[in-house]
């Protein structure tokens, strides 16, 4: 059983990526599409290699507005949650408000912060909060929200209070929306700060790939894809083990 949940989880997806820069390379060098359009992997991989100093000095500068941005978030975003979930009088006069914050292009909110801020981290960091806190909130919200009267109900019976009732069932309940919101939302994160830099920084993996579409360097536009991905799904990937570490007993086997 341990093997086949390996397979699926490890080898299964690592063949799949296998096969689709295969099919990638295959269909480039076939069709004969030129490089400033469609680089094939190879090129990618050279680009990589050429670029390696700068790709990895502007990946560290994403990598931390993204973790300074999500880890805001995660603070402000399971706070928020929980007085949303457990309150009806919050639930209902701040909700809305959330609903139509989230619905802002957050591209939109990147000039502002410019005026605010200037160019740079602080807006990298903002926006990379800013999309990254809705998902949160709302998995917590919902997880708490959803409490079965039931379990209330029977702990009232034996004296329990609101707040205990808060610590006994409602923060247990709402552990795995949270963890599974993490997953979601340093993705989010990602985008936030890549957004950021695209439109106002001189640093970070955004800003390569402005500046190298300028010149017309696809391979290193994809090469900052490729960084960009490498590092969600790192993240991603280490966000799943926690939320099988620590709410596992939420879950089937």
């Amino acid at each position: 059983m341990e093997t086949q949940s390996k397979f699926y989880d490890i080898v299964l997806p690592t063949l799949v990526i296998i096969a689709m820069f295969l099919f990638w390379e295959l269909g480039v060098w076939l069709l004969d599409v030129p490089t400033f359009i469609l680089p094939a992997p190879s090129d990618i991989w050279v680009s990589l290699l050429r670029w390696h100093e700068a790709i990895w000095m502007h990946a560290i500068q994403t990598l931390y507005t993204t973790l300074v941005g999500f880890g805001i978030a995660v603070v402000f975003g399971l706070l928020l949650g929980w007085a949303v979930g457990y309150s009806a009088i919050m639930y209902s006069a701040l909700y809305p408000l959330l609903i139509g914050f989230n619905s802002v292009p957050k591209v939109a909110i990147v000039p502002v912060l410019v005026i605010w801020f200037g160019i740079g981290t602080i807006p990298a960091v903002l926006t990379a909060f800013l999309i990254a806190f809705f998902p949160i909130v709302v998995n917590v919200a919902t997880g708490l929200a959803t409490l079965e009267p039931e379990l209330q109900d029977v702990l009232r019976s034996l004296g329990a209070n609101k707040w205990e009732i808060f610590v006994k069932i409602g923060l247990p309940r709402s552990m795995p929306y949270f963890f599974a919101s993490l997953k979601v939302a340093v993705t989010l994160a990602f985008v936030g700060s890549v957004i950021s830099e695209t439109v106002a920084s001189n640093l970070g993996v955004g800003y390569l790939m402005i500046a190298a579409s300028s010149r017309f360097d696809v391979p290193l536009v994809f090469a900052g894809l490729v960084v960009i991905a490498a590092m969600g799904v790192a993240l991603f990937a280490a966000f799943a083990v926690m939320e099988r570490r620590f709410t596992s007993w939420a879950y089937r086997n």
